[in-house]
């Protein structure tokens, strides 16, 4: 019997390995398209887009080592085991709060078409890249700070296997990195909530291309929503896996949230700008035919 739950939960792994490596070959094919045209680099949008698509590499890649360190029970330095874990927790959260950016993004492109080129300028969207790390990285400094001043310098060099757990020594660690997240995805929720109920006017006035134009807004913002809303739901998941006894039903749970509330919203983000947007398709398109598809992209941005 255990060689047998051996045997599936390895067949899942593999699969997990398989989803990965797909969705990081998409991720490089969509980033170097976007780094081939020039005319990407200095629309906000598509900067924005290339920075969720590098959080997203990024966060795969982070993630899945430390799912084979898991499954293959390799035990590490605790302080090799930090390092690994900023990046996660980073690059976990600057994809939702780059999604919000894009949304508001969208707001500006839509609501106030006149100041779009003011306000999403090249250079304040190389701004904006820097607040949305530094956002991102305040949930990292308060779990990391609460983890420092409880253990000892004896612990970094201890030998773990490296999991969230092993950061939340008490349980009300647990509760306050909780809280974090679910304070920050809150207000990126009602913001992108605030935006579709601005455009949806917008919308109801519009006519012609104009309304064209804001359907696609509306329709962006709400795979946007729902992006967020899989990244709320991983956020409840601990919860959930806390309540099960059985060991088996717990790996299997476990699984399922990975595939459903991890890699799932990380599948979206290239369907949304990569694949919905005429130009950026097109671009794709040309880039993977090797030359044998070509539009004139500049005539598409009109």
């Amino acid at each position: 019997q255990n060689g047998k739950e051996e045997r599936d939960w390895s067949f899942k792994v593999i699969i997990v390995q398989i989803l990965v490596m797909v969705f990081l070959c998409i991720n490089v094919l969509l980033i170097l398209t976007f780094f081939k045209k020039e005319c990407f680099h200095t629309t906000a949008r598509y900067i924005l887009f290339a920075v969720s698509l590098l959080s997203d590499s990024l966060s795969l890649f982070t993630s899945d080592v430390l799912l084979i360190l898991v499954h293959f029970n390799i035990t590490i330095p605790v302080w090799v085991c930090i390092i690994i874990s900023v990046l996660v927790l980073l690059y976990f959260t600057v994809t939702p709060v780059t999604l919000t950016v894009m949304t508001l993004e969208r707001y500006v492109a839509i609501c106030m078409p006149l100041r779009h080129g003011e306000l999403c300028s090249t250079r304040r969207t190389m701004h904006c890249i820097l607040i949305i790390h530094g956002l991102s990285s305040i949930p990292g400094i308060i779990i990391f700070s609460t983890f420092f001043a409880s253990v000892s310098l004896s612990f970094y060099k201890q030998y773990h296997i490296c999991a969230g757990e092993i950061f939340s020594i008490e349980i009300w660690q647990k509760h306050l990195r909780t809280a974090i997240y679910q304070i920050q995805f809150l207000i990126m929720c009602i913001i992108i909530v605030l935006s579709y109920v601005k455009i949806l006017k917008v919308a109801k006035a519009a006519s012609g291309e104009n309304k064209k134009l804001t359907r696609k807004g509306l329709s962006t913002i709400v795979l946007h929503g729902f992006q967020l809303l899989l990244c709320l739901i991983q956020l409840w998941c601990p919860f959930i896996e806390a309540a099960i006894i059985n060991f088996s039903v717990f790996e299997n749970i476990r699984y399922f949230n990975y595939i459903m509330f991890y890699l799932a919203p990380k599948c979206l983000n290239p369907l949304i700008y990569g694949l919905r947007d005429e130009c950026f398709f097109s671009a794709l398109k040309n880039y993977a035919s090797f030359g044998f598809y070509k539009t004139d992209i500049k005539q598409q941005n009109r």
